[in-house]
């Protein structure tokens, strides 16, 4: 394998084919679902506020220099304020369907991270509010107000309970934190999220006259809470347990492709009604000694055939070291499909995948994908040697049947220069838009180490392609 081959090159296209006026269409159906759901999150924080003032809530406020009213007023509508973006967040991490569809599974768990700081800043401050304004009426420091709220008001514990449950699930998402925690401590913390949830609600109802009988706010809240805690149930367990018993997916294969990686193929019933595409995602649980209670995130490797799914492994953990050695017969249990990473996500007729180690494999499931069509797609791959160019031959011939224009960057970097290019591409004067003329036009997908795909997405940034046409697979947790 040389370090750049090509098949063929790509060609631009000046007007739309129908294929593309079905991508244009599809493209615009969701920013129109990307709109209405954003607003629909901005109209329930407004109604929150609405129905508080509209049901005697005004009142706090009526008179400005009764600083403790109007403390206990700010302090109430910033409660509202951080509950219904608490119950946003919940939802943005429950799997919804829709939301993978529209906005893709990155973007989502992004969102839900970007919201858990202001969350917990918004329940703290609800929090310090009401402490200064009951003490202010009372007579009373902060501090003496907190025994004195557990001790005059019903399920005051329980919300401080859930406030300490908040902050504990918050530190550990952060970044620095994160990396340190094993996958299953960190997911065993965040299961108290729920409970944080559970542990906040009996207050509301008791102590707020907002949620009194008779309030349109009491049925308001009782929907959202409802419906938030209903979609966590369905989507997070129930429908990953009915799927795991409807196609009950086996392991057929074990094939080693090169010293560290395995391709495991595994055959089901009825796979055909599994709504999965080349480059999506699944969370897979197999059911032998040492695996069955860890949970990972891999791509399919080839697109689903209605028989069997696919999934090509590198050996990265322990976790993956007991893949490498498993046996065909093992019970597998799933969650998914997840993310946008497919041939639905594409706005234009032209993609470019670029792809490093194990990272080509959701990009070698998409060319499988028959609505990418010939001379549509321009591949580059990246490994640090030859061997590291994992599932070549597959990726070669879907290239050759594709008309596909194929790159290959073999080698380690250049020292001192912050590039994902190879030090052989570097130094010839090879760069994005030489290895991929039509970039600016074309989506871009790209799935590798996250250091690495930042390189490439801020390179695809400074050729010019617009945000919406850059799609990155990202498995962090």
């Amino acid at each position: 394998m040389s370090s750049t081959q090509s098949t063929a090159s790509a060609s631009t296209k000046t007007a739309l084919s129908p294929h593309g006026e079905r991508i244009a269409r599809r493209y615009q159906r969701r920013r129109r679902g990307m709109d209405f759901l954003e607003s629909l999150v901005y109209l329930s924080v407004a109604v929150s506020i609405a129905l508080f003032l509209a049901d005697g809530g005004a009142v706090y406020f009526i008179n400005v220099t009764a600083w403790s009213d109007v403390t206990r007023g700010i302090g109430i509508v910033l409660g509202l304020v951080g509950s219904d973006l608490l119950l946003v967040s919940l939802l943005l991490s429950a799997r919804l369907p829709l939301l993978d569809r529209v906005f893709g599974h990155d973007k989502v768990i992004a969102q839900h991270r970007k919201l858990g700081k202001p969350v917990l800043y918004l329940i703290l401050a609800h929090m310090v509010f009401l402490l200064v304004g009951y003490g202010l009426a009372e007579n009373l420091n902060p501090v003496a107000e907190i025994f004195s709220m557990i001790n005059t008001l019903p399920d005051m514990l329980l919300a401080f309970i859930a406030m300490a449950l908040m902050v504990l699930v918050v530190v550990t998402s952060l970044v620095i934190v994160r990396r340190k925690l094993p996958y299953q401590v960190w997911h065993a913390v965040h299961l108290l999220a729920y409970a944080a949830v559970l542990a906040a609600i009996p207050h509301q109802f008791s102590n707020g006259q907002l949620f009194a009988d008779g309030k349109w706010a009491r049925w308001y809240w009782i929907v959202l809470y409802v419906g938030t805690l209903a979609s966590i149930v369905i989507f997070r367990f129930f429908v990953p347990i009915a799927r795991s018993l409807r196609h009950n997916l086996v392991v057929s294969e074990v094939r080693k492709e090169a010293n560290d990686v395995v391709t495991i193929t595994m055959r089901g019933r009825d796979l055909a009604a599994l709504p999965a595409k080349g480059g999506q995602f699944f969370n897979w649980r197999f059911l032998t000694p040492g695996l069955w209670l860890e949970s990972h995130p891999y791509s399919l490797s080839a697109a689903p055939d209605g028989t069997h799914l696919r999934i090509s492994v590198r050996e990265l953990g322990d976790a993956s070291r007991r893949l490498l050695a498993m046996k065909p017969g093992t019970r597998v249990f799933f969650e998914g499909p997840y993310g946008l990473f497919s041939e639905s996500a594409r706005t234009t007729e032209q993609a470019v995948f670029i792809g490093a180690g194990i990272g080509v494999t959701p990009l070698r499931a998409m060319l499988e994908d028959p609505h990418i069509g010939r001379r549509q797609a321009t591949v580059i791959l990246r490994g640090s040697t030859e061997e590291e160019v994992y599932l070549w031959g597959e990726t070669y011939d879907l290239c050759v049947a594709k008309e596909a224009w194929l790159r290959v960057l073999v080698g380690s970097r250049p020292h001192g220069v912050q590039t994902w290019l190879s030090a052989e591409a570097y130094n010839q004067g090879e760069r994005l838009t030489t290895l991929a003329p039509n970039i600016v036009n074309s989506d871009v997908f790209i799935c590798g180490p996250t250091p690495w795909t930042d390189l490439v997405i801020r390179d695809a940034r400074r050729a010019g392609v617009p945000e919406h046409r850059i799609h990155a697979e990202r498995f962090d947790f």
